[in-house]
């Protein structure tokens, strides 16, 4: 069974891809018009070996490209030959898993230092002062 090394760690099973050569469209004269050199690679996300945590990652991360079955759809036509578009295909789904595969830094809550939060209750008593006033005024216009 050949695999698809993604990672020391993680690898696909090629059998898990499933690719699909059709025509390619726009400028190219005859070869366009006779050769099915466009690749449509397809990996079924919810069926793979993946991680759950790494399918979840890249179900958000691969975004429009998803189905609504779960399935991962790469469309590669930047090149004139089958086997350039299908390698191009290919990175771009290592990209994706690699990208998927990488574990979000946790955020660290911080909490303002004793100086930020003097000086913010100092900004709000002054700012307090400049409408008081300006209440006082009015008042005493009317």
């Amino acid at each position: 069974m050949p695999l698809i090394q993604i990672t020391d760690a993680l690898a696909i099973d090629e059998r898990d891809i499933v690719e699909r050569f059709v025509r390619a469209s726009g400028p190219g004269g005859q070869n366009v018009n006779k050769v099915a050199s466009a690749v449509e690679l397809r990996f079924d996300v919810l069926a793979s070996s993946l991680p759950p945590e790494i399918k979840d990652r890249l179900i958000v991360i691969a975004g429009h490209r998803i189905t609504d079955d779960g399935v991962l759809v790469i469309d590669s036509r930047e090149h004139r030959t089958q086997a350039q578009n299908r390698e191009a295909a290919r990175t771009r789904l290592i990209g994706l898993l690699r990208h998927a595969a990488r574990r979000p830094k946790a955020r660290k809550p911080t909490k303002p230092n004793a100086g930020a939060r003097e000086k913010r209750l100092a900004d709000k008593k002054r700012r307090g002062g400049v409408k008081a006033a300006r209440r006082r005024d009015s008042q005493t216009e009317d």
